[in-house]
């Protein structure tokens, strides 16, 4: 085929949209918003690289904070959000060989979080609403800085995903316990059980053990949803708080500042927030290198039993490590900072470990394996963890936290090696494994592209993680514009490093288009023309 057929229909033609049932295109549809605001995110990114060398002649000082602002809530909230959502919500009835409890509400969450990012994007964008992602009180809210109006838009459309989110939250509880008309009645409770892992607890005193009603991956899903549930109902609780202090102003009302306890706010902000970096995020992406090292071993997993107790452990550990933010406030209290900040944070290195080894034992018990490119990105995920979760332990000391704290290590090594290495390759690892299965066979376009996906953003992630580091650890502060250029070797090369993944992203992205062409793309969005019952792909 020429080039412009190939762009327009796709590599020989094969992704046909009107062929896929209504999951299949709520599922891709996900994908692609997610994937569309992670670009939105990789080109912030390189501006702030880019200014953060030689001003950028176009973006002024209040500009680049409203970009830092905008930047890793479109990443987690944009991106992360709708990849990880659609994934499972066609993944859990995938598993349980049952429909989706509802697609309408599926189809609700990815408009309402594709519309939410946008609009608090462009609040940020237009009124240079900048207090910086931790919101700290109070910031948020100080009109003698920032523009009430555009912080309420902005405010707005938080909350306008945090209800997707709820939505997502529902969809997949109910789709666990539900019974589908026609079939013989399930039993709810025992399903959110074996979900939570309340039956196998009760199996360790049990002499005739019980059978696992969900499958390991369904459970992980369910584990990381709690933490989901938990941070939506925190930030929409936060986000209404903000709110009425800048409606209240419009009225004529100036709420006073000191009316907010700063360090309660502080801890409160801290453990919602935390439930999604400590908790949804390891949860979800162990389940996920559970169920991809079994789809692509076609093994069962190493130490199931065990990896589910951990998966538990796990939720545990996420509500209760929230304090590490914290180890530099003066005013936390002291035992909060040792038993939360120090000792139960250090138990994420054995909870995680233990995650990487199962999944390493299960790849490697089913050698010679093809090196095809879920295997290569599941790998790639796994390495981002191993880097980003020891550099995460070593901030959580009280001594090695005054001078890590605040500096460009944080976000460095740790947030940006895990988020774009460890979580973003363990996503492209799923992604790739489910694009055949989603457009019905679609041929991927081209191999050679997906291998300069894989090599240029492993580099890419850990070069600018590490150039990071090495500045923070010279004492280059992050969220501070430095105009002397005491740091400028190490942002060249970080900068350097993350054109690499831009360069990744935008083979990968030209790869998937002229996989399924834009008549393909633009398909993906059209109503599905099967009947609604059609839900489960693998059964057609």
């Amino acid at each position: 085929m020429s080039f412009l057929k190939t762009l327009i229909y796709g590599e020989q033609g094969l992704f046909k949209p009107d062929t896929l049932t209504p999951m299949q295109k709520m599922t891709l549809r996900f994908v692609v918003i997610g994937l569309i605001y992670y670009g939105f995110a990789v080109v912030e990114g390189m501006i702030m690289r880019v200014h953060l060398v030689t001003p950028v002649p176009t973006v002024d000082t209040n500009q680049y904070y409203a970009i830092l602002t905008a930047h890793p809530l479109v990443g987690i909230f944009g991106s992360t959000y709708p990849i990880v959502f659609g994934a499972f919500l066609f993944l859990v009835p995938f598993l349980m060989k049952k429909p989706l409890w509802s697609i309408k509400l599926a189809n609700w969450t990815a408009a309402l979080i594709g519309f939410g990012t946008l609009t608090f994007w462009l609040a940020g964008f237009i009124s240079e609403y900048a207090p910086l992602y931790t919101l700290y009180w109070p910031l948020p809210a100080d009109f003698t800085q920032f523009n009430p109006l555009g912080g309420s838009f902005f405010i707005l459309g938080i909350a306008l995903v945090m209800v997707g989110t709820v939505f997502f939250v529902i969809n997949i509880f109910k789709t666990i316990t539900y019974t589908p008309q026609g079939w013989e009645k399930q039993p709810g409770g025992a399903l959110i059980a074996s979900a939570l892992g309340i039956s196998g607890i009760k199996n360790l005193f049990r002499k005739k053990k019980e059978e696992h009603l969900v499958s390991l991956p369904v459970a992980a899903i369910a584990r990381g949803t709690v933490d989901t549930a938990l941070n939506a109902g925190i930030i929409l609780f936060t986000g209404v708080l903000i709110l009425i202090y800048m409606l209240s102003y419009f009225f004529g009302y100036d709420l006073k500042h000191s009316s907010i306890d700063a360090l309660l706010y502080k801890n409160w902000f801290w453990w919602g927030l935390d439930l999604i970096a400590d908790g949804m995020v390891l949860i979800f992406v162990a389940g996920t290198w559970y169920l991809l090292a079994t789809l692509i071993t076609g093994k069962k997993l190493y130490m199931e039993n065990i990896a589910r107790a951990a998966l538990l452990v796990e939720l545990v550990v996420s509500w209760t490590v929230w304090s590490h933010h914290l180890l530099s406030d003066q005013a936390q209290p002291g035992i909060l900072k040792v038993v939360s900040g120090e000792m139960v944070t250090a138990f994420e290195l054995i909870t995680q470990g233990l995650a990487f080894f199962i999944t390493l034992v299960t790849l490697w018990s089913a050698r010679p394996l093809q090196m095809n490119n879920p295997l290569k990105f599941l790998l790639g995920g796994l390495l981002g963890f191993a880097l980003a979760v020891p550099a995460g332990i070593m901030q959580a000391d009280i001594g090695l936290n005054r001078i890590l704290h605040n500096t460009q290590w944080i976000v460095g090594p740790h947030v940006h090696v895990a988020v774009l290495v460890g979580l973003t390759m363990t996503l492209y690892s799923a992604i790739y494994f489910l694009f055949p299965i989603l457009t019905n066979g679609a041929k991927l376009y081209s191999q050679k592209l997906a291998t300069f996906h894989f090599w240029a953003h492993l580099l890419g992630g850990i070069g600018m993680g590490a150039f990071m580091g090495m500045a923070g650890l010279k004492g280059m502060l992050r969220r501070t514009l430095y105009f002397n250029g005491e740091f400028n070797l190490y942002m060249i090369l970080a900068a350097l490093a993350g054109s690499l993944l831009l360069f990744s992203f935008i083979a990968f992205f030209f790869n998937i288009v002229m996989s399924v062409g834009l008549k393909g793309v633009i398909g993906i969005f059209m109503p599905a023309k099967l009947k609604t019952k059609d839900l489960l792909p693998a059964e057609k």
